[in-house]
């Protein structure tokens, strides 16, 4: 022990004095990860987290587990991850007729909370969860202390569960005695439930270690910890005496030190390499980035275009209206913004538009703003915009002339949001002096590649299906459209996967191994008519019918309250469904039922979280509530989270005991140099079960109703001069 503090010290002695900057020490704030899959030491956590906004992907191997790790932080203050872990001296089951001889896979969430914020003089403390509902086969709770001192990031902790490693008294036992027992799980459970009566429980122990920044090697840094790991219960430690699942013991440590090299080759991408357990080489990666930046990818090159001979323009559209509403026409065209209605009345010009370009629709409002402002002549005093989706006013925006003119050379968007009208509207066809003659049909249509996959099942690991998906839609007029989306199959490795669903529920979810096999080479994926309104203020309405989703079609709508000025939604939706063949295309099967939900929304701003409550009756017949939480960044970054409970039990929702899990969209628009609409979706969920299922359907109206709520514009106001 006194060679290793004495090698620390060596490490650190020539440069403890320098000054940490981004020359000597690149990458400085770059944290890096665990063994587990989350920001740490080696296999001890640190309360060190990645600012809001970061997503992430860790993998690592350390014999006898390969750990791969999706992370997200929705605050500072918040590490939430999805591990998944190969345990390589055990099988997936004991019958190689149904998994061969494919090695046991662990799924789990992980928890980290930050509690105090690291001061001049006190260090960063988080809480953590590993494992929190899982298997309990890495379960363990820790309060973890970090603190910078010079070039050195030291941290220290007390561990819980498999961070007992070097044991000590559980000091919660002197609040109540009940801390003293750590039991296993229970035997009334189909897993993926928390085991709160488990937290802080049982023999605690210590756990320590730091994180040395090498100077002028391009960011590297060495990791030193004392190792906490209790390897007598982590997995399967002693083999078949373990479970008859495992084939062999976990090799035991040799020295409870470990060591490890963290090489960041930029911003995005680290490798690492160590030695754990005194015999054990491990080593990985990471990939990590920040999504929540207007332009945490790719820059913008798409400014505004502006109007050119503006002030010559402004003389002759003083003369005629027409010549104002063709010239707008022409220039909002240009910057994909498309009015079709305007009017001019004592001072005021008023302008309809649509648009699908800008993600943000402060960005859009501001470019129109801003066009018109080059355009109208001086005769115009305020300029009114109103948006509409779908064929639904949405909002309706008025400011001078003369506040735009004085704020509008300097990004001063918080000081035009205090003069800016914002409020519902209604706008009727009378109200409006041009009204464009709009052809319709009209058609649009894309294709673009995308990818189906099945991953941990007892079949393979990984099952994936390459296609080309093929999408359209007609406009018949404004309200009614029809969208289509097909997909062609270019490759698959499909045709091993043939787990049977074991659900007790109604197939609803758990077929979708036939779906995937019958549906290799072409599928409609959708097929809808919708009929939009907005019979009242604030109140808007949606008709379906159709191909909804890859397994349910059917006829039902939805209508919500959204008050314009509030921070809330009531919606109601109810369908009549029929369950699709497994080949996807136009049959159906015989199971039908009608599902529907009271929707509650709910947007808190100081934490800045969206809240959905869904309760009703979902598509296997069970009837229960759907929690739905996440944080909608000014970018148009989401990261949530989500669980169910209906009325079955534990035995007929199976195993993962209840529905939960969590995704994140990350904006097309940060990969592209000029601004798009549009998400890449990615969501995870333990297991896919029957229960707590609900419907998929396109254009929900709160989504569709987005620009419909001056709180949501003004959460995106920063967008305004894009």
């Amino acid at each position: 022990m006194k060679h290793f503090w004495f090698s620390v010290l060596l490490l650190s002695a020539g440069y403890a004095s320098s000054s940490i900057n981004d020359y000597i020490y690149p990458y400085y704030k770059n944290t890096s990860f665990s063994n587990y899959g989350t920001i740490g030491l080696i296999q001890n956590p640190t309360a060190r987290f990645s600012d809001a906004g970061t997503l992430a992907f860790s993998w690592s191997h350390r014999d006898p587990y390969i750990n791969g790790s999706i992370i997200a932080y929705p605050f500072d203050w918040l590490e939430a991850s999805y591990q998944y872990t190969d345990i390589n001296n055990a099988l997936y089951s004991r019958s190689k007729r149904f998994s061969g001889n494919q090695s046991y896979k662990d799924k789990g969430f992980d928890f980290k909370f930050r509690l105090i914020k690291e001061s001049r003089i006190l260090p960063q403390i988080a809480l953590g969860f590993r494992d929190a509902a899982g298997t309990s086969k890495f379960s363990s709770e820790y309060l973890v202390f970090s603190k910078f001192y010079r070039n050195i990031d030291f941290t220290a902790g007390i561990g819980w569960g498999n961070l007992n490693g070097n044991r000590i008294r559980n000091p919660l036992t002197s609040i109540n005695e009940s801390f003293s027992a750590r039991t296993g799980p229970s035997r009334d459970t189909q897993g993926g439930e928390f085991s709160f009566s488990n937290f802080m429980s049982g023999d605690a122990g210590y756990f320590g270690g730091m994180e040395i920044f090498l100077p002028n090697l391009k960011g590297a840094r060495l990791k030193l910890e004392l190792d906490g790991t209790n390897y007598e219960k982590e997995g399967f430690p002693n083999g078949i005496l373990s479970s008859p699942l495992a084939t062999k013991p976990v090799r035991r440590p040799d020295s409870k030190i470990n060591f490890e090299l963290v090489y960041p080759v930029n911003k995005f991408l680290q490798f690492k390499l160590g030695y754990t357990k005194g015999n054990t080489i491990n080593f990985g990666f990471s990939l990590k980035n920040n999504f929540a930046r207007r332009n945490s990818i790719v820059r913008k090159n798409d400014p505004l275009k502006d109007v050119p001979y503006s002030e010559e323009i402004k003389k002759i559209n003083t003369k005629n209206f027409d010549n104002l509403v063709n010239t707008t026409i022409y220039n909002l065209n240009q910057n994909n913004i498309f009015p079709f209605k305007a009017n001019l009345e004592n001072g005021n010009y008023s302008v309809v538009f649509k648009q699908a370009q800008y993600l943000n629709h402060t960005t859009a409002m501001g470019r129109a703003f801003r066009l018109i402002n080059q355009l109208a002549p001086d005769e115009v005093k305020e300029i009114t915009l109103i948006n509409t989706n779908a064929g639904m006013p949405l909002y309706e925006a008025s400011i001078s002339r003369e506040s735009l003119n004085l704020y509008g050379d300097g990004d001063l968007y918080s000081l035009i949001k205090k003069d800016l009208q914002l409020t519902s509207t209604t706008e009727k066809h009378e109200d409006f002096q041009f009204i464009a003659d709009i052809k319709r049909p009209s058609y649009f249509w894309s294709a673009e590649p995308s990818l189906r996959s099945q991953i941990g099942g007892p079949d393979g690991f990984f099952f994936g299906d390459i296609r080309l998906d093929l999408k359209s839609e007609v406009i018949f007029q404004e309200g009614i459209t029809l969208t289509a989306r097909g997909s062609i199959g270019i490759y698959n490795n499909l045709e091993q996967l043939s787990l049977a669903s074991d659900s007790v529920l109604p197939h609803v979810r758990t077929d979708i191994v036939k779906y995937l096999r019958e549906s290799e080479d072409f599928f409609i994926q959708n097929l809808q008519l919708n009929y939009f309104a907005n019979p009242a203020k604030d109140i808007y309405a949606k008709v379906s019918m159709g191909i909804f989703e890859e397994m349910f079609g059917g006829i039902g709508g939805e209508i919500i309250y959204r008050p314009f000025s509030k921070n809330y939604g009531i919606g109601l939706e109810t369908w009549q469904v029929y369950q699709r063949d497994y080949d996807m295309l136009f049959s159906f099967r015989d199971y039908d039922i009608v599902t529907g939900h009271l929707n509650l929304h709910y947007h808190h701003d100081r934490s800045s979280i969206d809240f959905l409550v869904k309760g009703g009756r979902f598509l296997a017949g069970d009837s229960g509530i759907y929690f739905d939480f996440s944080r909608r960044f000014s970018n148009g970054l989401k990261i949530g989270a989500f669980f169910a409970r209906t009325d079955i039990s534990k035995f007929e929702f199976g195993e993962g005991s209840f529905d939960k899990g969590f995704y994140f969209f990350v904006p097309v628009n940060i990969f592209s140099t000029k601004h798009r609409n549009g998400h890449v979706p990615f969501g995870l969920r333990p297991l896919t079960r029957d229960g707590a299922a609900w419907l998929l359907h396109s254009f929900q109206l709160w989504g569709v109703t987005d620009a419909a709520s001056r709180n949501f514009l003004y959460r995106e106001f920063g967008s305004f001069y894009d």
